[in-house]
């Protein structure tokens, strides 16, 4: 190989060199800038996220929240008292309507008061909220469910509200310490119920055990009648049969007749007189016949000769 040829083939590696720095140089450039994009695009999009987070918070105290949430105390309430019904009736063997039990639940009202923030709104837009939760139940059902309490040897109502922190006044029963969360997601106001609140469990408990008791009543009252049925038709059977009493027609009563009256006073009183027996004289118990006689002394103890 000649000097020049060597020369060239120096020149060419050099070269050949100096391409490859070159395109990895720009390579490298260009993946910085494209890293640069990306961190920028991303600060971005926290950003936007935040200021979401911000816009979709919920006031505890909202109306439309308050609203939402006596819903779903409603609705969970229904359906704790359907699922404590069910028990009930298959350890009795009876049978229950659903309907009674919704009709039951829908007579408790529920108020929320003192609402506020429990903790913050977290990344996703939710807020923890803690109120003062009643809920105000008939007498009759609160009767009803003592009853069956006592039957089967369950602890007290207020036993139980006592051991869950929950004040009872009259007919209502107070959680102040009820918790839930709201938020908002897909532009509607969302509110769910945290965990499982007592309240919620005793009242459910209540309602069932109310329409419970009510159904045990209604079988009890039929079985008492249709025992009453049978006694009458086992009487009827073996009473003898008897002929029906003719009775006389009862005469009506007769007007009295009316005195007559005599204008003549003085024919009266002479009709009387003639009409009445004078006093006949007495007898004289011996006469003797003897025409030498002329006075008989007649013998009368009342007159004297």
């Amino acid at each position: 190989m000649s000097v020049a040829n060597k020369s060239l083939s120096k020149w060419q590696k050099v070269a050949g060199i100096g391409i490859v720095c070159g395109l990895v140089l720009t390579g490298c450039d260009r993946s910085e800038k494209e890293d640069t994009t990306e961190t920028a695009e991303l600060t971005e999009q926290d950003s936007v996220d935040t200021e979401d987070t911000a816009a979709t918070a919920v006031s505890c105290d909202d109306p439309m929240v308050q609203d939402r949430l006596k819903a779903a105390l409603r609705n969970t309430l229904n359906q704790q008292a359907q699922s404590l019904a069910a028990d009930y009736a298959n350890e009795a063997e009876i049978d229950l309507s659903s309907g009674s039990i919704t009709d039951k639940t829908n007579s408790v009202v529920i108020d929320v008061q003192n609402a506020a923030i429990l903790q913050d709104t977290n990344n996703n837009g939710m807020t923890t909220c803690q109120a003062s939760v009643s809920m105000t139940l008939p007498s009759e059902d609160l009767y009803q469910a003592s009853q069956v309490q006592a039957a089967n040897n369950q602890p007290s109502l207020q036993s139980r509200l006592a051991q869950n922190n929950i004040r009872i006044n009259n007919n209502m029963l107070v959680d102040d310490a009820f918790t839930y969360v709201v938020g908002t997601q897909g532009g509607q106001v969302r509110t769910r119920i945290a965990g499982q609140p007592a309240l919620i469990t005793v009242v459910a408990d209540v309602m069932a055990g109310s329409v419970f008791q009510s159904a045990m009543d209604e079988e009890r009252a039929e079985r008492a009648a249709e025992r009453r049925e049978s006694a009458q038709d086992n009487d009827s059977e073996s009473a003898p049969v008897r002929q029906p009493r003719v009775t006389n027609p009862v005469e009506p009563t007769r007007p009295a007749t009316p005195p007559t009256v005599n204008n003549n006073q003085s024919s009266s009183n002479e009709s009387n007189g003639a009409t009445s027996n004078p006093k006949t004289p007495a007898v004289p118990k011996v006469v003797p016949n003897d025409e030498s006689i002329d006075m008989v002394i007649i013998e009368d103890e009342s007159a004297t000769y």
